[in-house]
């Protein structure tokens, strides 16, 4: 089916400040062939229509993208006010951005972006000289799409290496250099994938990767992880094998770290994103076997430090908020875990740095700091700046100086200078941006869910704004795998909010604000119940007049466009717009991509019952739109080289709202090419995404100019 529709609604007022206001714009998506694929669960045909758009390497599925985002960038490009916003959102983001420094050697590093750089630059200096440049991977490619993806150093910091990714993917690159003379030393590693390099002395480092997949390595399944060692100066292919590559024993994620000592190697083995075993080899004796600590996946437990053969270990076992526990590497099962910082009320996220443990809590999703010496004695409080969000402590045991930051969300990130001893602090960095956050505010507040669960939401906006259901409004979320929404300052959102556009952000189940429990709430069979959070969040925005559902847009991205997918599909009459990005979106088949077989503690997969699979369809959006349903306008993101959450999930669904979208609201994708699941994007793609993704909305709630020019908000 084929289907035309009208830019807009309202032609005439919308472009009543512009040349074409006389001219209506016809939108005519393109043709989508629908196959004749079935799958059968459980006796239950399912019909898969776009199957074909899965193949990332057909020429047909890169036909059918060039055609979608001609379609796409021709309705955006003619949005009155896009250009803009694009304007704006280059302004806001035009400021100097200095990351917190850390020392290797004789030399103390930083990153710095200028303002508009598409990567940030990496500087270095000896005592009191002058920064000079250490890596710019702006010289890595004109447009910015192979960014750095990790930095390390030998324990005598005279080797380094560095990972990169090119067009967002997964896949990494390794390249081993001189840190003096910045030349290469020897081939560059590849296929590197969800691991970071850890050193062990100076000879060599560990490292994590897959076999390379038959077919596409930007969608063919990878589940098998191993863990090697590369020793300085051999080939790739005579590295190692540490751990990993059972056949009976498939681990699809497994991380590997040497401890600051050098003494121990820790390796930790998934089966999946919730839940590790835990093992450990001590390195000080020549061909020692791997020592168990944990055998089972029932908890996420991992080594934080160690003094000597005592262990430092952080874990949800039998503690649903966290705990540090000691225990000797001789013997290290959990029947002799001694607890050193107790479980609390609230979630603990630890960390370490100058010889101290910081036990930062999450308090209704707002930060509260501990500082502990290593016998687990309470030291202080650290009194943050504010309300809102710390981040950092971290650091080595002989470091004299740590470094914090704290934002919230219409506070710009500032770092501090944090003295350990005395636990003062200064400000170390400062951003100078064109935004004046006194001028808004944020409020938390508590609203009841359908099964009567309380949910916390911050709502940000200018203050004193208006109560009247007119405010423009985005509601975020993401409800999923132990993630925590916390107050965080972002220019673009602040871009939103400078529109008169209220910014509102619930802590939905799934995720990890209120420990384990609260994530095991929104998995599987009670997945709808993070549904549901968010539903009853847009519920509240209305019902207390902050906005109307002519004035809301939902957003997410990853498994947040899950919920924007699901969401928009249950209620579709809440809505104007709907903003599904790098969604999850096809759950009857996204355990079958890449790693995605990790996810299903999450999930469940259609395949491991008959009630998991009906489950699943009852909620796949995919699998739920319906003909002659009117959907809100629908902007789907995307980017050809997402290889975590493959786009054709995103492609899949666009084409059956498309098909079957009914009324005057436009379904489009806008699909970046050279661009993966979000990490390392250029500034300057990400400034056309974010124009064209408030472009969008706004005009789709209506408005024939941008919101701060005007005092009248005029409904579509």
């Amino acid at each position: 089916m084929k289907h035309t529709i009208l830019l807009g609604g309202l032609t005439a007022l919308l472009f009543s400040c512009n040349s074409n206001s006389n001219k209506q714009v016809a939108v005519n998506y393109p043709e989508t062939k629908k196959d004749t694929v079935i799958d059968t669960y459980f006796e239950t045909k399912v019909a898969d229509p776009y199957r074909w758009l899965e193949d990332d390497m057909s020429k047909e599925t890169g036909n059918w993208v060039k055609s979608q985002n001609e379609v796409t960038f021709d309705y955006l490009n003619k949005i009155p006010y896009r250009d803009e916003l694009k304007a704006r959102l280059e302004n806001i983001l035009n400021y100097e951005r200095i990351s917190a420094p850390f020392t290797e050697g004789d030399y103390t590093y930083y990153s710095k972006n200028d303002g508009l750089q598409n990567q940030s630059v990496y500087y270095r200096k000896k005592g009191d000289d002058e920064a000079t440049v250490f890596i710019d991977p702006n010289k890595f490619t004109d447009d910015g799409t192979i960014s750095l993806a990790g930095l390390s150093f030998s324990k005598n910091s005279k080797i380094g290496t560095y990972s990169i990714s090119e067009g967002g993917s997964d896949w990494r690159k390794v390249i081993v250099f001189d840190v003096e003379t910045l030349e290469q030393k020897e081939d560059t590693l590849v296929d590197v994938k969800f691991s970071g390099v850890s050193w062990k002395g100076n000879e060599g480092f560990y490292y994590s990767s897959y076999d390379k997949p038959e077919g596409s390595e930007l969608s063919a399944k990878t589940d098998q992880h191993k863990v090697y060692y590369h020793k300085l100066g051999t080939s790739q292919k005579d590295d190692q094998l540490i751990y990993g590559g059972t056949p009976d024993e498939k681990h699809r994620y497994i991380g590997a770290g040497v401890t600051e000592d050098d003494r121990y190697l820790i390796v930790y083995p998934r089966v999946s994103t919730s839940g590790n075993k835990l093992l450990i080899k001590d390195l000080s004796k020549p061909n020692s076997d791997f020592i168990t600590v944990l055998d089972h996946t029932d908890s996420d437990t991992y080594y934080i430090d160690n003094d000597g053969s005592k262990l430092f270990l952080v874990t949800n076992l039998n503690a649903p908020n966290q705990k540090i526990v000691t225990v000797d590497a001789s013997n290290p099962a959990p029947e002799n875990w001694v607890d050193l910082i107790p479980e609390t009320d609230n979630v603990l996220s630890p960390s370490t740095g100058g010889g101290y443990f910081f036990a930062e809590y999450m308090v209704d999703a707002i930060s509260k700091v501990l500082q502990y010496d290593y016998d687990g004695k309470l030291l202080r409080e650290v009194k943050l700046p504010g309300i809102g969000s710390a981040g950092g402590f971290g650091g080595k045991k002989e470091d004299t100086e740590l470094y914090f930051s704290f934002s919230n969300y219409h506070t710009p990130g500032t770092t501090f200078k944090f003295d350990p001893k005395s636990g003062e602090y200064e400000v170390y960095w400062k951003p100078e941006i064109d935004f004046d956050g006194s001028n808004f505010e944020s409020t938390q507040v508590f609203y009841t869910s359908k099964d009567g669960t309380k949910v916390p939401m911050i709502i940000t906006h200018k203050k004193g704004v208006e109560l009247d259901g007119k405010n423009p409004t985005i509601l975020y979320g993401y409800g999923g795998f132990d993630v925590s929404l916390t107050p965080g300052f972002s220019p673009i959102n602040a871009v939103w909010m400078e529109q008169g556009g209220v910014y509102a952000v619930p802590n939905l189940r799934g995720g990890g604000e209120y420990g384990k429990k609260w994530h095991d709430a929104g998995t599987k069979m009670q997945k709808q119940n993070v549904f549901d959070d968010f539903i009853a969040a847009a519920e509240y925005l209305i019902q207390e007049n902050y906005t109307s559902p002519e004035f809301l847009a939902i957003r997410g991205g990853s498994n947040g466009g899950l919920l924007v997918g699901a969401t928009m599909t249950q209620r579709p009459d809440l809505m104007k717009v709907a903003l599904p990005a790098v969604g999850v979106l096809d759950m009857l088949r996204y355990h079958t991509f890449t790693a995605g077989a990790g996810w299903d503690y999450d999930y469940g997969t259609a395949e491991e019952s008959k009630e998991m699979f009906e489950y699943l369809k009852g909620y796949s959006p995919v699998h739920n739109v319906d003909a002659d349903t009117q959907y809100p306008a629908t902007l789907v993101t995307t980017g050809d080289h997402d290889d975590r959450v493959v786009p054709a999930h995103s492609f899949k669904f666009a084409a059956a709202l498309q098909d079957k979208q009914t009324g005057k609201n436009p379904t489009l994708i806008r699909i970046e090419t050279d661009a993966g699941h979000g990490a390392g994007t250029p500034i300057s793609k990400t400034i056309e995404q974010y124009a064209d993704i408030y472009g969008f909305t706004l005009y789709n709630m209506g408005f024939k100019v941008l919101p701060n020019k005007v005092d009248e908000k005029v409904k579509g």
